[in-house]
């Protein structure tokens, strides 16, 4: 998700230019408790990449895969945990249902090579566990300040990645400084790579939105469809083999979406009050 779109249609939709300066002062620069608020999120998402990074260097790709999901039921304990929010039992069997379709439709079956990488699964399973804890914690966080106040979506997130700008751009000149000294930071920039930047600006908007009028864990089901549309997608440019599990995978996937969708729960909006956390975790 790109700031440079954010600030677009942060400029848009405050109908001038003089309103969405005044807005950024306001609301960025005005506000600096503001701006540490949403920086939490900001950094727990960058620890997220790197530990997901970090496992993936120490574990099989289908052991990731499979361990990687339980970042779904995770969300959706972060939820009733920090929005003081009740899932049905048949949400929640949706949600462990959706997590199984997620790992039926990205497996692929372990294939032998001759390369021998060094690994170390303990290290790997520590770092994913942190990955999928820093993902629930990270999302709902951002969607309870969202739906803790008035302020614009969009200002919420040029507030929320001015500091993952600064978060990213300290890592990059860490690891990367010589060469981009050397070379430019927009070396090996090409236009495949702009397009590529620009679809995931579009997608991070549209996740904002979804968040917001929705909830993290309906965010986690359409990143499951999105993984079948995409395979899909798959088999008819590329001729890609539709295999059983990920038939099965698709089943459980469209019927967990449809199952979490019954109880028409409202979730636009931040439940007041604390009710039993016995209640809150087994639901109703």
């Amino acid at each position: 998700m790109h700031s440079s779109s954010k600030l677009y249609v942060c400029s848009r939709e405050t109908g001038s230019l003089g309103r969405f300066k005044a807005s950024l002062r306001e609301n960025v620069l005005g506000s600096p408790k503001e701006l540490m608020k949403l920086s939490v999120p900001s950094l727990v998402y960058a620890v997220q990449n790197n530990m997901a990074f970090l496992a993936l260097s120490n574990l099989d790709a289908a052991v990731y895969q499979v361990t990687y999901q339980l970042k779904i039921p995770c969300t959706a304990l972060c939820t009733v945990l920090m929005l003081n929010r009740t899932l049905s039992r048949l949400q929640w069997i949706s949600v462990f249902m959706l997590c199984g379709g997620v790992v039926l439709v990205q497996w692929r079956p372990a294939q032998a090579t001759g390369v021998v990488v060094e690994q170390n699964p303990l290290l790997g399973f520590g770092a994913i566990a942190v990955a999928v804890l820093c993902s629930g914690f990270a999302g709902v966080y951002f969607e309870k300040v969202l739906k803790s106040s008035d302020t614009s979506l969009w200002v919420r997130n040029i507030q929320m990645y001015l500091s993952g700008i600064v978060v990213t751009l300290v890592g990059v000149y860490l690891s990367d400084g010589a060469e981009i000294k050397e070379k430019g930071f927009f070396y090996g920039y090409t236009y495949y790579v702009w397009l590529v930047i620009f679809l995931a600006s579009v997608g991070g908007l549209y996740t904002s939105v979804v968040v917001k009028y929705t909830d993290n864990i309906m965010k986690g089901f359409s990143a499951a469809a999105a993984i079948v549309l995409s395979t899909i997608a798959s088999v008819m440019l590329f001729g890609l083999q539709i295999t059983l599990t990920f038939a099965l995978g698709t089943l459980l996937v469209c019927v967990s979406i449809y199952l979490y969708g019954l109880p028409r729960q409202d979730t636009t909006s931040i439940q007041q009050g604390e009710p039993a956390s016995k209640e809150r975790v087994s639901g109703v």
